[in-house]
């Protein structure tokens, strides 16, 4: 399947690994790339730019198809060493960054003129807009079933993805809730270039996570995520667990005094344990309501052939039926 994103990225099929904290390692970003897809590196989860260089080398050993970064900026007050993670990826030959957060435009200068492709992602058409603006090549348009931070303004991909397909003039893909045949067809009808997953691809066999973890979401229905942060404007969807109910109620008690500090036990430094160690209790960690979707742990291989053949069953059989009859 060709589209305007696999022929702008390089890349067979038009699915892109989202960047997971502690999941977008090389092992699972060179899986989905072998596969056809476009693997992400997590670019905040190695510690400094150096050991990111070594994460992006041992990649390019495991695959010799185009793979990206994940570079999200925070809104901290003590900022992680951006240039030298600019620095990483560029000197490392990689050709995709995945931004995300606030606005990256300080950093475009060297990313395009490295030659990279930049897809910045977004919650909302304005600031999808935005990101066309400063040059971006493409968006990742991530709508309110994702995993995650989901903006504040709660709009589905239903609304979203053909309010972005009649706004922009740049390749988007569609985040949030892609899991299958499905979603990809869904998506492209509503104008989008491809699919961006991100739950889906932790539940795999390459995905460097505890096995609890992909269990987790296996055993998960749509109904298990839960909204957190939203009184500090901060939203995070994430799987529901012991930490999270305990998150909850502070947030209820609290009210508008809730400060983050308050909150520091349930969301601070847990993904480690949680990824790592499979602590399924250690805190909030980011899960997609797609999880309801989600019932095997194939290999990345597996996932993205079954999900292509299925899109062009879906396509041939189906709507050409359809627009037959």
């Amino acid at each position: 399947m060709k589209t305007r994103i696999t022929e702008l990225l390089g890349i067979e099929h038009p699915i892109i690994q989202g960047g997971m904290h502690y999941v977008g390692f090389a092992e699972l970003a060179a899986a989905v790339s072998n596969a056809g897809g476009l693997g992400v590196i997590t670019g905040l989860t190695q510690r400094t730019p150096q050991l990111l260089a070594n994460e992006i080398a041992k990649c390019r050993d495991m695959t010799d198809k185009p793979f990206g970064v994940n570079l999200t900026f925070l809104p901290t007050v003590s900022s992680p060493d951006y240039p030298g993670y600019v620095k990483a990826i560029v000197e490392g030959g990689v050709k995709v960054v995945e931004t995300a957060g606030r606005n990256p435009v300080q950093v475009m200068p060297f990313l395009k003129d490295a030659g990279i492709k930049v897809i910045h992602k977004c919650t909302s058409v304005r600031h999808s807009l935005k990101a066309q603006e400063i040059g971006c090549d493409a968006v990742s348009v991530d709508g309110f079933e994702c995993g995650g931070h989901p903006g504040e303004d709660d709009i589905p991909n239903m609304i979203l993805l053909p309010r972005a397909a009649d706004e922009l003039d740049i390749p988007f893909v569609a985040s949030g809730g892609m899991a299958d045949a499905r979603s990809l067809v869904a998506s492209l009808a509503m104008g989008a270039e491809g699919m961006n997953m991100g739950t889906r691809f932790i539940a795999t066999k390459e995905a460097p996570v505890h096995e609890r973890v992909k269990q987790a979401i296996v055993a998960a229905s749509e109904l298990d995520t839960r909204l957190i942060m939203r009184s500090l404007r901060n939203t995070e969807r994430v799987l529901n667990n012991a930490a999270v109910e305990r998150l909850l109620l502070k947030e209820k008690e609290l009210g508008a005094k809730l400060r983050f500090e308050d909150i520091m036990e349930e969301v601070a430094g847990v993904y480690p344990r949680v990824m790592t160690d499979g602590d399924m209790d250690a805190g909030a960690w980011s899960c997609g309501m797609v999880a309801g979707l989600i019932h095997d742990i194939p290999t990345c291989k597996e996932l993205i052939n079954r999900i292509m053949n299925e899109a062009d069953a879906l396509i041939r059989k189906r709507l050409l039926g359809l627009a037959a009859a």
